[in-house]
């Protein structure tokens, strides 16, 4: 059995403190991950505005928002200007690269990815998406081949852009296992490689999930046979959680669960390219999160 960490980088507090104490768990325990880098302004403080979305709030008060993120970082980009992850943090993303694990792209600015990708146009999709292409490069000196959107926001627009860029994967979706995605009559080249694990944020504090169960809960959701990719987060798993995180990675090694990166799965599965699936993408809910993300069909 295998399970990929993909480690979502949104903020750039995360950047700076998360990422840094991943990379020391991940050492001492010899794990290589995924990280997916935002490489433009953080301007967290903007998500305000998904204030009347169903469940939005019950998950800032089951997730204790204020604590897992702090005040300065959620008043940036509404009362203090949002800095730039990418130049303010080029070190910590190249040695994230430099110790062996994958780097790619999360976004260039998360909000306005996650919250107005699906009413941008084409052109808006694809100058938007060439912002952290071009921001990649300049930090590590090399082409990125892969991405995850914020916020599993993806439609016809983003799906194209990664075709043009060629990437060997994208990891955009929910679902569970890799395949071609779909959307109307169009069939997209970049594999599609979805979480199929909840997240942390979504599941904690529900009925029967505190804290000190989650680990059970999370060995309970793996599945042999198949793709088991878990999305954490830097500003979560990196921080408050980290403690836990530590217990849920030592449980997973003795049990002889190996953990790999995102790319691994991909690689994988286009060995046997033949065998993987064409499905579609479709907008829908995911428990424990507000809104709608792109979710493979069945």
């Amino acid at each position: 059995m295998e399970l990929a960490i993909k480690v979502d980088v949104d903020t750039e507090q995360g950047t700076r403190i998360g990422v840094p104490q991943l990379l020391t768990l991940f050492a001492e325990l010899n794990i290589s991950a995924t990280f997916l880098f935002s490489l433009g302004p953080d301007n967290t403080g903007r998500a305000i505005k998904r204030i009347f979305r169903p469940g939005f709030l019950s998950k800032i008060r089951r997730t204790k928002v204020m604590s897992n993120y702090g005040i300065k970082t959620l008043l940036y980009g509404v009362l203090i200007p949002g800095p730039n992850i990418a130049k303010k943090n080029a070190a910590i993303m190249r040695l994230t690269h430099a110790l062996d694990h994958e780097v790619g792209i999360h976004c260039y600015d998360h909000i306005r990815w996650q919250d107005h990708v699906h009413s941008m146009s084409a052109t808006e999709v694809q100058k938007e998406f060439e912002k952290s292409l071009n921001s990649f490069e300049n930090v590590f000196g090399f082409p990125a081949k892969t991405a995850g959107a914020a916020g599993w926001q993806a439609n016809t627009f983003s799906f194209a852009a990664y075709d043009k860029a060629r990437f060997l994967y994208a990891s955009d979706t929910r679902g569970y296992r890799p395949f071609y995605p779909r959307i109307g009559d169009t069939v997209f080249k970049t594999l599609q490689v979805p979480s199929t694990l909840p997240t942390l944020d979504e599941v904690l504090g529900l009925p029967g999930n505190e804290l000190k169960n989650l680990t059970d809960f999370y060995l309970s959701q793996l599945q042999p046979q198949q793709a088991n990719i878990l999305t954490i987060h830097a500003e979560l798993e990196g921080m408050n959680y980290l403690s836990w995180f530590r217990e849920f990675l030592l449980a997973v090694q003795a049990r002889n669960i190996s953990i790999v990166k995102t790319a691994k799965i991909a690689e994988n599965a286009l060995k046997s390219e033949k065998d993987i699936p064409i499905c579609g993408v479709i907008q829908a809910s995911v428990p424990g999160r507000s809104g709608k993300l792109a979710v493979q069909e069945n």
